[in-house]
C-alpha cells in the first residue's frame, strides 16, 4: 500500500514538475529569509545545559548575585621588570575607561590602594623581620636617594659605602642583593644598554613576589549581539591600547587578551570557519563521488539541487524551532549534508538499474514510479530510523545535542520529503538517463559466495569482537573540560594557560556561599584543612595574622625611616656635567678602599670609571633608566609603612564587594592544588571540596557535573533511540526475526567502535559524543537495505544495486565527517573522528556482518 502510494507520489511530481520546482522555490526562498533574520550562533557553553539543573542553578545564582565576575575581556601584562607592568598596566586603565563606547568598567586588581598600604602585614613574621631589617640598614642610603632621586644621588649614596668602609663600617648582609642589582644596571648603562632598573625588587624584596607576576587590566565590555562576535568591537579596541603602551613599543613588555568574552568571540571564528570551509569541501567531494556513484550529469545535478533544498529547509526549520544554535548544534548543515545524500543515491542508483522483465529500458516517467514503489518505503524507515537516533537527544538536560537532535532528527523526515518529490520532478525535467550494463557490483559475487559458505565462521569473528568491545566498555574515557575542546592556539587560550599553573590565577577555581561571616569561617577552616586546596579566599583572608606584633615591627622600622625618606623639596633633575661630576666623586671614595670592595661594588666601581668619562648622552639616558621608578617606589615604601589595623569591619567597600553581599551573605572562592587540567586531579579536588560543602559551585564544579549530565543525556539517548528503532522496525517489518537482523549488526557496530575508541585512543567529549547515538541511526539506514532487499528475495546482497549505494553513500557521508574532522577546532575535529570511526564500523557489518547473519533460503541453496 505505501509502495503504491509513494510510486503515486513520484508520479504527480514527475509530470508536474514545473509546479513542484515552483514551490520549493517559495519554500527555500522563505527559508532564507526566515534563517538570515532569525538564527544566531552562542559559544556559550553555559548554554549546552538546562538551566533546570541543581549545579546549573547555583551557578546561575552566583553570576547573578556577582555579576562583576562575568562577561570579563582581561589584559594580561607580562613586563622584564614589576614597575613597568604597574605602569604600563595603570596606563591602558586610564586609555580603556575613557572608551565609553566599547567598555562599562575597567579595574586594576592587582594595584588596590588597599593591597598597596597593607602590604607588609600579609607577609609572615619570620619574612617580614629580616626584610625590615634590611630597609632600615639602607636608611642612609634611602635617604640621600629621596632628597635627590636622581642618578646624581645614587652615585652620591654609592660613594658613601666607600667612605663608610674606609671608616671600618661593613655592609649589612641585607644590602647585598641590592649591590647586586645596582652592579647589573650600572653595567649595562656604562655599556650604552641602558635598562630600566626595579628599586621593587631591591627595596621591598619578598613583597614584590606576592601574587601572581603579571599585571591585570579587568573590563566588562560593551557586547555588540548584532555581531556573530559580541565583543571584537572592544577587543580591537583593547589591542590597539596595548600596542599603544610604550614598554609594549619597546619590547618592555607584553600584552595578551583573554577572558570569557574573548574566549566566546574566539571559539566562534573557529568554529565558524570550519564548518563553513567544511560544508563547502563536504558539497565538492560529494559531487566527485556521485560522479562516480551514478556517472550522469542528469542525474548528479538534481541531487545536489536535492541535497541543498533540503539543507535550506532544515535551516528554516533550525530557524523557527531553536533560533540560537550552540557549537555542537551549528554541525547540523555538515551531518545533513552527509547523511541525507543516503537517499538520494539509493533512489538514483535504483532508478539507473531499472528493467523491464524482458531486459529492455523503461521511459523515465516509468523507472521514476517503479522506483518510488520500491525504495520509498525503505527510505522512509532509514529516515525514520535515522531521526529516531538524533531525536532521541531531544528530552535530555543536554541542550547542547538536544538541540541538533531536534534539527537533524527532522532534517532527515525533510530530507525524505525532498527524495520523494523534489529529485523525481528535478529528474523529470534534466531528462534523466538510465545506466547502461550492470547497476550493482557484479565482481563481489565470490564475496557473497564466500559470506554464504563461511557464514557461522565469519558470525563467529564479530561475535568474539563483541565479547571484546563489551569487556572495554569500562575504559572508555570521558572528558567534560570545555577548556581541552578549544583551539589552544588562540591568544585567549594562550593566555588562559599562563594563568594555569598559578593556583591563585587558575580558571579551575570553586565557589561557595555561606549564609553569614560566621558559617563563611567555619566552611574557610574546613576548606583550608583539604590537601587539594592551596587557599581559600574570603573576607576573613583579607585580615592578616598576628597584626599587632606586625605593625609594632612596622611602627618601628617607619620611626627611623619615615623621617628620612620624607622630603618635602626633592633636588630638581641634575643636567650631564651633574651627573658626571658625581660619579667621578663616587670612584674616587670607591678607589679609596678599592682593595677591600667586596664583587658586586668593584662592578660598580669599575661601571661608574666608565660613566664618568661617557658622553653626556649617556649619562642622561642613565640617569633615567637607574632612577625612573625611584621616586614612585618610595611613596609606595612611605604608604606601605604606615598600614593600619585591617577588621572585617573597615575593609573598603570595593574591595568588600567581591565577598560580601549586602545581606549578609559571604562568597568563599577556593582555590586548587595540583594540575587540573589532569580529570583525576580535579575530580578529587571537587570530590573533597563536597565533603564540606554538597553545594559548591564554580567552574571546577560545572565541569565535573556536566559530564555526569552529558554521560546520562548519552545513557538515556541510547536507550530511547534502540527502543524507538526497535518499535519502528517492528512495525514496518511485522516480524521479530527480520528486525534483529537490523538490530543485531547496529549494536555489533556499536561495540566495534568501542574498541576503536579505546585502542586509537580517542576520549569522548561533549562535543563528539553526538557520534554514538547518531550511528544507530546511520547504521539502521545501511541494514534495513540489505534486510528488506532479503525479505524480497534478492539473491547476492554484494552484487546488488544497493550495495553500490551504500558504499557510495558511506563515502559521501565519510567526507562530509571528514571535513568536520579537519576543523581548526578541536571539539567540533573530535566529533568529526568519532563520527568516521563509527562510520567505518558501520559499513563493516552492513557489508560483511549482515549478508553473513542473513538466514539462508531455499532458493540459496539451488
Amino acid at each position: 500500500m505505501f509502495s503504491d502510494l509513494t510510486g503515486r507520489l513520484n508520479a504527480v511530481c514527475a509530470r508536474r514538475a514545473p509546479l513542484v520546482l515552483a514551490l520549493f522555490a517559495l519554500l527555500c526562498a522563505a527559508s532564507v529569509a526566515l534563517s538570515v533574520t532569525r538564527i544566531s550562533v552562542t559559544t556559550d557553553t553555559s548554554k549546552m545545559f538546562a538551566n533546570s539543573l541543581p549545579w546549573k542553578k547555583r551557578s546561575m545564582e552566583l553570576t547573578r548575585l556577582f555579576p562583576q565576575d562575568s562577561n570579563q575581556l582581561v589584559a594580561i601584562l607580562d613586563s622584564r621588570i614589576p614597575e613597568q607592568g604597574r605602569i604600563a598596566a595603570r596606563e591602558l586603565a586610564a586609555t580603556l575607561s575613557q572608551d565609553h563606547t566599547h567598555f562599562k568598567t575597567v579595574s586594576l586588581p592587582g594595584d588596590n590602594p588597599f593591597y598597596n598600604s597593607h602590604g607588609f602585614l600579609f607577609l609572615d613574621t619570620k619574612d617580614l623581620e629580616p626584610l625590615l631589617d634590611s630597609i632600615v640598614s639602607a636608611q642612609p642610603f634611602l635617604g640621600t636617594l629621596a632628597a635627590d632621586p636622581s642618578a646624581r644621588g645614587l652615585f652620591g649614596a654609592l660613594g658613601l659605602i666607600g667612605e663608610g668602609i674606609k671608616a671600618g663600617q661593613g655592609i649589612p648582609s641585607g644590602f647585598n642583593g641590592a649591590l647586586d642589582g645596582f652592579a647589573t644596571s650600572l653595567t649595562q648603562a656604562a655599556d650604552g644598554h641602558p635598562q630600566d632598573m626595579s628599586w621593587q625588587n631591591l627595596l621591598i624584596g619578598k613583597l614584590a613576589e606576592l601574587g601572581s607576576r603579571y599585571e591585570f587590566v579587568v573590563t566588562q565590555p560593551k557586547l555588540d549581539y548584532s555581531s556573530f562576535q559580541p565583543g571584537e568591537g572592544a577587543t580591537t579596541a583593547m589591542r590597539q591600547a596595548i600596542n599603544n603602551l610604550e614598554f609594549v613599543k619597546t619590547k618592555q613588555a607584553t600584552g595578551i587578551i583573554t577572558g570569557e568574552v574573548k574566549l566566546s568571540d574566539e571559539e566562534f571564528s573557529t568554529v565558524a570557519h570550519g564548518m563553513v570551509l567544511g560544508l563547502i569541501i563536504s558539497l565538492v567531494l560529494v559531487a566527485v563521488w556521485l560522479i562516480l556513484a551514478v556517472h550522469s550529469p542528469r542525474v548528479i545535478i538534481p541531487i545536489l539541487l536535492t541535497l541543498i533544498s533540503g539543507l535550506l529547509l532544515t535551516t528554516g526549520f533550525a530557524a523557527l524551532a531553536v533560533g540560537e544554535l550552540n557549537l555542537i548544534s551549528v554541525a547540523f548543515a555538515i551531518l545533513f549534508v552527509g547523511i541525507a545524500v543516503d537517499f538520494a543515491i539509493q533512489y538514483t542508483v535504483r532508478l539507473r538499474g531499472q528493467r523491464n522483465a524482458n531486459g529492455s529500458y523503461p521511459s523515465l516517467h516509468d523507472a521514476i514510479v517503479l522506483t518510488g514503489q520500491e525504495s520509498g518505503a525503505q527510505i522512509l524507515v532509514a529516515a525514520l530510523a535515522t531521526a529516531a537516533g538524533f531525536l532521541a537527544f531531544y528530552p535530555t538536560s543536554f541542550i547542547g545535542v538536544a538541540q541538533l537532535g531536534l534539527i537533524a532528527g527532522f532534517g532527515m523526515l525533510i530530507a525524505f520529503f525532498c527524495t520523494m518529490t523534489l529529485l523525481p520532478a528535478l529528474l523529470s525535467v534534466f531528462r534523466a538517463k538510465l545506466g547502461r550494463g550492470e547497476p550493482g557490483f557484479a565482481f563481489m559475487a565470490p564475496a557473497d559466495e564466500f559470506l554464504r559458505h563461511k557464514r557461522r565462521k565469519v558470525v563467529g569473528v564479530f561475535a568474539l569482537l563483541g565479547i571484546v568491545g563489551l569487556a572495554l566498555m569500562p575504559l572508555l574515557k570521558f572528558d567534560a573540560d570545555p577548556l581541552h575542546t578549544k583551539d589552544p592556539n588562540t591568544e585567549g587560550m594562550r593566555a588562559l594557560h599562563l594563568l594555569e599553573a598559578n593556583p591563585l590565577t587558575t580558571p579551575y577555581s570553586a565557589q561557595a556561599l555561606a549564609p553569614n561571616l560566621t558559617d563563611a569561617a567555619k566552611q574557610a577552616a574546613a576548606f583550608s584543612k583539604l590537601p587539594s586546596v592551596h587557599d581559600v579566599l574570603w573576607l576573613g583572608a583579607l585580615v592578616p595574622d598576628d597584626q599587632k606584633t606586625k605593625l609594632a615591627m612596622i611602627e618601628d622600622t617607619a620611626s627611623i625611616l619615615l623621617p628620612t625618606i620624607t622630603v618635602a623639596n626633592p633636588e630638581p633633575a641634575p643636567d650631564a656635567a651633574a651627573i658626571r661630576a658625581a660619579a667621578v666623586d663616587a670612584v674616587q671614595k670607591l678607589d679609596a678602599v678599592k682593595d677591600q670592595l667586596p664583587t658586586p661594588l668593584e662592578k660598580i666601581r669599575q661601571a661608574l670609571h666608565t660613566l664618568s668619562t661617557a658622553p653626556d648622552n649617556t649619562l642622561l639616558q642613565a640617569s633615567t633608566a637607574l632612577t625612573r621608578f625611584l621616586p614612585d617606589e618610595l611613596s609606595m615604601l612611605k604608604m606601605a609603612l604606615q598600614p593600619t589595623a585591617v577588621t572585617m569591619e573597615n575593609i573598603p567597600q570595593d574591595v568588600r564587594r567581591d565577598y560580601v553581599l549586602p545581606d549578609g551573605r559571604a562568597r568563599l572562592t577556593i582555590h586548587p592544588n595540583g594540575q587540573m587540567s589532569e580529570t583525576p586531579v580535579l575530580h578529587r579536588f571537587v570530590s573533597e571540596l563536597r565533603s564540606v560543602n554538597p553545594d559548591v559551585a564554580g567552574p571546577a564544579m560545572e565541569i565535573t557535573e556536566s559530564a555526569n549530565t552529558i554521560v546520562h543525556a548519552f545513557k538515556v539517548a541510547a536507550i530511547c533511540a534502540l527502543i524507538m528503532i526497535a518499535i519502528i522496525l517492528l512495525v514496518v517489518l511485522r516480524r521479530l526475526l527480520d528486525a534483529a537482523l537490523v538490530m543485531a549488526p547496529l549494536l555489533m557496530s556499536t561495540l566495534l567502535t568501542v574498541i576503536l575508541i579505546v585502542t586509537v585512543p580517542e576520549t569522548l567529549n561533549y562535543a563528539n559524543i553526538i557520534a554514538l547515538p547518531l550511528l544507530l541511526g546511520v547504521g539502521v539506514s545501511f541494514n534495513i537495505y540489505f534486510v528488506m532487499n532479503w525479505r524480497e528475495g534478492v539473491k547476492g546482497p554484494l552484487t546488488s544495486p544497493t550495495a553500490r549505494a551504500v558504499l557510495f553513500s558511506a563515502l559521501t557521508t565519510a567526507t562530509a565527517f571528514g571535513s568536520l574532522a579537519r576543523s581548526g577546532h578541536p571539539g567540533t575535529a573530535s566529533m568529526g573522528r568519532l563520527l568516521l570511526m563509527s562510520l567505518g564500523c558501520t559499513l563493516i557489518c552492513t557489508m560483511v556482518f549482515v549478508p553473513a547473519l542473513l538466514p539462508k533460503r531455499p532458493t540459496d541453496e539451488a
